[in-house]
């Protein structure tokens, strides 16, 4: 909003304070500081509110950790309202609202999260753990994410329109033409559920995500000027540095979150939050055609989902387990290691990835 006021009020020539507005980076860090600000100033009478709405708060698993079902009992879940509001209300003040990279990631976003507050609106209704139908859950998102595919495809250079990009070889890139939607649906629904499979402990989801979403932040700054692409030899594509400003509007929001999902959590995401930050991680990586490099920054997401299908796949097979609880962060917690212990663990693996993440930009 406040960039479209700029951009068409003030003419070439006119330097004023507002037109730092302009510059993506400046951009950025308003909108994170923002998200931030209002994670922070909204979260207590948020909470509030939903301890009021849902009494019980979130259903907890009987078949999870025992100690869950002590521990957990009676905390409010949907938190993830309140990182999309605060991510809403940034991306309003300071991105680019002509950009369609923006709307097409934001619009995904959402309405994962709004597939995720149906989810999460059924449990709590029901008092138990049985959300949306597999059908009815899985159908919505794959439409959802097709339909991204399809925008993010119309958006993209006819050069690069179809093709699937690959990390250490510039030149190397995979024709998937009209096939090309049907992998960023895959792609961006995967995501969105792995996500979901990590949320499990206080603060273990939304510590990857914000150093993913960091990551990206970076990467779509440089796709998306030629200069720094072509140094790079990454492939361009213009319009996808104003994702910039959606990544650190998410890194915002995802903190404060954090300062209320820290251990012990006050305030669960829920599939709201789970589902809607998948989401926003797999379309941004389409938008940039960093598709593969998000299996390896979100490779955490990766081993918690490869867990629960090894885990279930071999049950099924052989009657046996290779973990004693998928995902395996639950693998540990049966191990003896303590939650905090765990989702610090991980995070450090996150980073770790993230980092392996950036250096695939060199590597070429």
């Amino acid at each position: 909003m406040l960039y479209m006021l700029v951009s068409h009020t003030i003419h070439d020539g006119h330097v004023t304070l507002l037109n730092l507005l302009r510059y993506i980076s400046f951009r950025a860090g308003c909108a994170c500081l923002t998200a931030l600000g209002v994670s922070l100033m909204l979260g207590r009478p948020f909470i509030a509110m939903l301890r009021r709405i849902q009494r019980g708060g979130q259903p907890i698993r009987a078949l999870g950790p025992e100690r869950h079902l002590v521990e957990k009992a009676g905390t409010p879940t949907m938190g993830g309202v309140l990182v999309l509001i605060a991510l809403s209300i940034s991306m309003l003040l300071w991105g680019n609202l002509e950009n369609g990279f923006v709307w097409a990631v934001w619009l995904t976003t959402l309405g994962f999260g709004a597939i995720g507050f149906a989810d999460d609106y059924r449990k709590l209704a029901r008092r138990n753990t049985d959300g949306l139908s597999k059908k009815a859950r899985l159908g919505s998102e794959f439409a959802l994410s097709l339909l991204c595919g399809i925008w993010l495809q119309y958006l993209m250079p006819p050069e690069l329109a179809g093709q699937l990009a690959f990390p250490f070889a510039k030149d190397l890139l995979l024709p998937l033409g009209p096939l090309y939607p049907l992998f960023a649906m895959i792609v961006i629904t995967g995501f969105g559920n792995a996500v979901n499979f990590t949320d499990g402990l206080d603060g273990l989801a939304i510590g990857p995500v914000v150093t993913a979403a960091l990551v990206f932040a970076i990467l779509s700054y440089l796709v998306g000027n030629h200069v720094f692409a072509d140094y790079l030899q990454v492939h361009a594509v213009p319009g996808t540095g104003e994702l910039t400003v959606f990544c650190a509007a998410l890194v915002g929001a995802g903190l404060g979150f954090l300062w209320f999902n820290a251990p012990p959590a006050a305030v669960f995401m829920g599939d709201t939050g789970s589902l809607s930050l998948g989401g926003a991680l797999g379309s941004l990586a389409v938008a940039i055609k960093h598709e593969l490099v998000l299996c390896i920054v979100g490779g955490l997401f990766v081993a918690e989902t490869l867990s629960v299908i090894i885990q279930v796949g071999w049950y099924k097979r052989t009657g046996r387990r290779v973990f004693l609880m998928a995902p395996i962060h639950h693998h540990f917690e049966k191990k003896g290691w303590t939650e905090p212990t765990i989702v610090i663990r991980f995070w450090i693996i996150s980073i770790i990835l993230g980092l392996c993440g950036l250096a695939t930009l060199k590597l070429r």
